[in-house]
């Protein structure tokens, strides 16, 4: 079964319907460099909404780490994201765990950054470009997706209801990580385009 994280949820009513369609994972973004922003006493007020075995992923990008730090404090997220240029080692250093972005932006050339972040609970394979954020819609050639490492894959990218169950076919990943594509406006979803989404994921055969 291939796994859904839905991101950029910014309004309690979003997180309750994600919930209740049966995603696994739900993300806040809290790096300030987002349109889809949440700070850390929002995110947690948002987090005490999720139910029991769904995780709550906060992600960031570059950001200080004091400032890194205070979300863990004061949100208490199940894992951190991480958008930018952190090396292995910052990312491990906040004694949550976590996932790391790889920009597919440029193709090939970026899957040798996918053995950078070998403490990583999993890798986040997002279509934008290295130094860009994620959220932007766009796509990567989904047949790079690497079939021999140990880490699990999130696809993420330009995924939407109408090509994610050949998005899943292709790159059969463990999971596919959704933001734009369920939007009506950037941090604003739309239920229909959400309950479209999942149900596609969960009709499409995964590995």
């Amino acid at each position: 079964m291939t796994r859904i994280k839905c991101c950029g949820l910014t309004r309690i009513d979003d997180v309750q319907l994600a919930a209740t369609l049966g995603a696994d994972a739900v993300g806040f973004v809290m790096t300030r460099k987002s349109k889809r922003f949440v700070d850390p006493a929002a995110a947690a007020r948002l987090r005490d909404v999720v139910p029991p075995f769904v995780t709550t992923v906060a992600l960031v990008m570059d950001d200080d780490p004091a400032y890194v730090a205070e979300i863990v404090r004061v949100m208490r997220p199940d894992m951190l994201q991480f958008h930018g240029m952190e090396t292995a080692a910052e990312c491990a250093s906040f004694g949550v765990r976590w996932l790391k972005a790889i920009a597919m932006g440029e193709g090939a050339p970026a899957l040798a950054r996918l053995h950078d972040y070998p403490g990583a609970a999993g890798l986040l394979l997002d279509g934008h470009g290295l130094g860009e954020q994620g959220g932007s819609g766009q796509r990567f050639d989904w047949s790079l997706m690497p079939r021999d490492l140990a880490q699990p894959l999130v696809l993420a990218g330009g995924l939407t209801a109408d090509n994610v169950a050949d998005a899943i076919r292709i790159a059969r990943p463990w999971a596919v990580d959704v933001s734009s594509g369920i939007e009506a406006s950037p941090g604003i979803k739309d239920r229909a385009k959400m309950e479209r989404f999942i149900s596609a994921v969960r009709a499409a055969p995964s590995a």
